[in-house]
C-alpha cells in the first residue's frame, strides 16, 4: 500500500503510520480528516475539517495515474529505471552516472473554501469560524449524546446538504455541515 496516494481510511496494518500513533488505543480503522486553515498574519481565522471520503477521490484513481506515469518513463530509451516506494527513481541521468531522479506523487489539493463554495463561505466578520463536512452516514454512527451536543448547543450550526461525489461529480451525496463562529 503507497502512502503517497490519497486514502479515506487508515488501517492499524499500515507501515507508514508511527508506532505511537498505531498503538496509541485499540483500533482496526479510523477515518482521514483533512484540517485546512486560513489564517491573517498572526492568528487563525478558519478552519474547515472534511471527512476524506468528501473531499478525494478513491485511491484507485490516484493510483491509476501513478501506473501510466510509470509506464511513460520506464517506455523512454536508454533509462535505468528502478521500483520505489514512491512513483519510481531513474538511475544515472547525467553523464557521469552520479545524478538520479526521484519521482514522487505530490498532490496538491483546493482549499475546502473553494471546493465547497456552492455549500458554505467564511465570514469575513467572525473572529474564527469552523466548518466540518461529513457524509450523512458517518454523522449518524456518533452517539446520541455527540449528536445532542452538536445539535443543542447555541454556536453550532447543523444544515442537511448536497456535495458532489469525489468519485463521480455528476452524483450528489447527503452530507452535514456543521458551522461554528466566534465573534
Amino acid at each position: 500500500m503507497n502512502s503517497s496516494y490519497p486514502k479515506h481510511k487508515l488501517y492499524a496494518s499500515d507501515s507508514k503510520i508511527t508506532d505511537a500513533c498505531r498503538d496509541c488505543e485499540s483500533w482496526e480503522e479510523k477515518d482521514i480528516i483533512y484540517a485546512v486553515g486560513v489564517t491573517n498574519d498572526d492568528e487563525l481565522i478558519h478552519l474547515s475539517l472534511v471527512y476524506g471520503d468528501c473531499y478525494a477521490a478513491s485511491k484507485n484513481v490516484y493510483e491509476r495515474i501513478g501506473r501510466i506515469i510509470k509506464k511513460g518513463v520506464t517506455e523512454i530509451p536508454d533509462i535505468e529505471f528502478s521500483e520505489t516506494k514512491e512513483l519510481g527513481r531513474v538511475n544515472r541521468v547525467d553523464p557521469l552516472g552520479i545524478t538520479n531522479l526521484c519521482i514522487r506523487g505530490m498532490w496538491h489539493i483546493d482549499n475546502p473554501l473553494k471546493v465547497f463554495k456552492d455549500t458554505f463561505s467564511a465570514n469575513d466578520s467572525s473572529k474564527f469560524a469552523l466548518t466540518c463536512i461529513l457524509r450523512e452516514e458517518k454523522f449518524n454512527t456518533f452517539s446520541a449524546i455527540d449528536r445532542d451536543a452538536i445539535t443543542n448547543h447555541p454556536n453550532i450550526s447543523l444544515r442537511d446538504v448536497k456535495i458532489k461525489n469525489p468519485d463521480n461529480p455528476a452524483k450528489l451525496m447527503s452530507a452535514k455541515l456543521i458551522t461554528m463562529e466566534l465573534s
